[in-house]
């Protein structure tokens, strides 16, 4: 197997989250290829853990699918942003609690479309954040759940975001162990 080589990029159109871009790549029969895809800075995923052991979710409206979702706090990062600054933002922005972060793991949500890499965190060691600043168009309802519930809900599709389910792979290992 051969890697394609990258001969040109063309932005078409861009927004304050991401860019629609199209490439101009040689494939390795030789021939040239376009290619589409969304580009974005990445993104930050946390899995909150209490002192009880519990872990930390929010449910929200997601206007695409029209229905809530349960997730695991989470934000865009753009391009020049740190993914640790950007995860120590949602997850005082999305729970309220500041802690410790640790990264754990990487993995890109969909990629045949975006090159996006969403960056995982385990936050433990919870206090309660004196900054405040949600989004105005957020709106969440918490859920402090056992990794058993959390399992549970992604059987039963109560959890079906992706990026979630995909977070808790990476995360799993460790509660199976003491963090």
């Amino acid at each position: 197997m051969k890697e394609w080589k990258h001969k040109s990029t063309v932005l078409k159109s861009k927004n304050p989250w991401w860019e629609y871009r199209f490439d101009r790549c040689i494939i390795p029969n030789g021939k040239e290829y376009d290619y589409h895809y969304v580009h974005t800075g990445g993104s930050a995923m946390i899995i909150p853990v209490t002192e009880g052991g519990k872990i930390i979710l929010v449910r929200q409206y997601r206007y695409l699918n029209r229905k809530f979702s349960v997730e695991f706090p989470a934000g865009g990062i753009k391009d020049g942003q740190n993914p640790d600054d950007i995860a120590r933002k949602e997850l005082i922005e999305e729970t309220g609690f500041d802690g410790v972060m640790k990264k754990i793991g990487f993995f890109n949500p969909y990629n045949g479309i975006t090159d996006e890499i969403c960056h995982v965190f385990l936050a433990t060691k919870l206090v309660p954040s004196d900054k405040e600043s949600k989004d105005e168009q957020e709106e969440f309802e918490y859920l402090f759940l056992t990794p058993e519930e959390i399992d549970e809900k992604i059987y039963n599709n109560e959890i079906y975001d992706g990026m979630t389910m995909a977070a808790w792979s990476v995360a799993r290992k460790y509660f199976n162990e003491k963090h």
